[in-house]
């Protein structure tokens, strides 16, 4: 009788316990429910809010394709060439280094001071504001180097952003792939180098290629850096121009630029007339190519994941 009253006992405490733990998963689980809920809510209300402002502008016939200066219907088409002119120079600049340097983190560099003194150093940059960024880049590629307010002085700066996110990306990327397609690599005879180049770099691929379309995305919208170094004033481009000196020229990387979202500070911190509708047409088509980078990352991701996994 008095084991049975000890049985009886045990389980009682037993039932109370899993009571307690599954009220307590019960609450845990609504209260992050809610949180994420009034996280998208503020992002969805956030997204609906601008295209709601700006979609009747930015729909406007002739607003993604008249100039700045039109009389009629002023356009955005200059800032917006100028928006992808200076993410593609970023690029072209920031992915090699970001691509080498990660490279050489995961499969060359000793474990030492060194480099735990780069990655402290590539963390740290990172998180450097934007506004700082652009005071470096102004004092050091604008005057030091004598390249004046330009595309180049404004895609260096956007390149310091844009190598730490980079590396962090491809160093994650390589460091996932299975440790037994190295060994199996390097056992028939490959190098080191030749193992990165035809083993792990096509296995990370999908992974790399996704990190750099949504940095892209996130170097888009920069504008605090652009300020100083790229310029504010409003470009007048002539696409027909074949003199690639000349600050009309599209193609000029030595010319100033003036992207969308400088141009939204642009027109908010000098407005005139008719200003404010601008501004929310070109929020809103910022917008729309910002979310565009992150839905092309996806997709891009997920092909390249079943052309080069097999899977």
């Amino acid at each position: 009788m008095a084991s049975e009253n000890t049985a009886s006992s045990r389980n009682s405490v037993l039932d109370a316990h899993v009571a307690r733990i599954d009220r307590q998963d019960k609450i845990a689980t609504g209260v992050l429910t809610v949180i994420v809920g009034l996280v998208i809510l503020l992002v969805v209300a956030i997204i609906a809010y601008i295209i709601a402002r700006g979609a009747g502008r930015a729909l406007t016939p002739g607003f993604l394709t008249n100039a700045y200066n039109d009389e009629v219907l002023p356009g955005i088409i200059y800032q917006l060439w100028d928006s992808f002119y200076l993410l593609l120079v970023t690029l072209v600049i920031s992915v090699p280094i970001s691509l080498g340097a990660a490279i050489f983190l995961v499969e060359y560099a000793p474990d030492n001071w060194v480099t735990s003194a780069a990655k402290t150093a590539i963390e740290t940059l990172s998180s450097l504001p934007s506004i700082v960024v652009g005071m470096f880049g102004s004092l050091f590629f604008v005057v030091t180097l004598g390249w004046g307010i330009s595309i180049i002085a404004g895609a260096c700066a956007l390149t310091m952003f844009n190598i730490p996110i980079l590396v962090r990306t491809i160093q994650q990327a390589l460091e996932d792939v299975p440790r037994s397609q190295r060994d199996a690599a390097l056992a028939m005879g490959l190098t080191r180098w030749e193992t990165t180049l035809n083993v792990l770099l096509p296995a990370a691929m999908p992974a790399i290629v996704t990190g750099v379309v949504l940095s892209a995305g996130r170097v888009f919208g920069e504008a605090a850096a652009l300020i100083f170094t790229s310029g504010s004033a409003p470009a007048r481009l002539n696409f027909a121009s074949l003199n690639f000196l000349s600050p009309t020229n599209p193609f000029n990387i030595f010319r100033p630029a003036c992207s969308l979202a400088v141009y939204i500070w642009r027109l908010t911190s000098e407005p005139t007339a008719g200003s404010t509708e601008i501004v929310w047409g070109t929020a809103t088509i910022l917008l729309v190519c910002v979310l565009l980078f992150n839905v092309l990352a996806r997709l891009l991701g997920k092909f390249l994941s079943r052309r080069l996994t097999a899977e």
